[in-house]
């Protein structure tokens, strides 16, 4: 029997399954034609799911494990990119109890992975909802593994569209807002309500969750 550890991202991240499955998972999603989902959208999900509860003044263990819940959220598409979020929490529930977290712990990071994609996601606890705000702000040119732009399709030229991406807290005026900047010679706003309009309105769920309000701002104009 493992003996009980406090688990942080750190060890997390220097664990070597996880970089292994990671790696696998988001070479499986290059071949697929995917935007990139490996280590650099681990780090920025999991240091935006940690640093959101923090602001909003949540208990910092619990914002470790939004943290740790962000960063593994896509273990799961090492098996397939379908319920990739239910394959992600078992896989995360067997490492981060080989790892001597203890089962309270462990079954809400999981719990927060298994509900991150907008198909079937629901929002179950904090973390489950600082996972889904800081997963869904992740649109940037960067994601983009294509480098023919004249191939894109409307997934490639979103994300490539969009040069700046910033997820502010605002804890006074209890708004978590979306910023984005857009390049519409590439990408008109249209196109990306059409591909991530569900993913706002989860995001909108995940804010009320936290007793907070969700907006979205493109090119300096409010639109949620």
């Amino acid at each position: 029997m493992n003996t009980v550890k406090t688990i942080f991202l750190k060890d997390i991240q220097d664990n070597i399954q996880v970089k292994t499955l990671i790696q696998k998972a988001d070479d499986n999603l290059g071949t697929l034609g995917y935007t990139e989902h490996g280590f650099r959208h681990c780090r920025l999900t999991g240091n935006a799911a940690r640093r959101l509860l923090l602001e909003l003044g949540v208990d910092q263990r619990e914002a470790e494990l939004a943290g740790i819940a962000g960063y593994l959220h896509d273990i799961g598409n090492v098996m397939g990119r379908r319920e990739h979020d239910v394959a992600g929490g078992i896989i995360a529930l067997q490492i981060l109890q080989e790892m001597g977290m203890p089962l309270t712990e462990a079954a809400d990071v999981a719990a927060a992975i298994g509900n991150h994609d907008e198909e079937e996601g629901r929002v179950v606890n904090r973390i489950t909802a600082a996972l889904i705000l800081a997963d869904k702000s992740d649109v940037h040119r960067s994601r983009v593994r294509n480098r023919d732009r004249s191939t894109f399709d409307i997934h490639d030229r979103v994300n490539y569209a969009v040069e700046e991406s910033r997820l502010n807290i605002c804890p006074d005026q209890k708004t978590i807002s979306l910023d984005l900047r857009i390049d519409k010679s590439i990408s008109q706003v249209m196109e990306y309500f059409e591909i991530f309009l569900s993913r706002m309105i989860m995001c909108r769920r995940a804010a009320s969750f936290l007793e907070t309000r969700f907006a979205l701002k493109i090119n300096e104009v409010d639109l949620l």
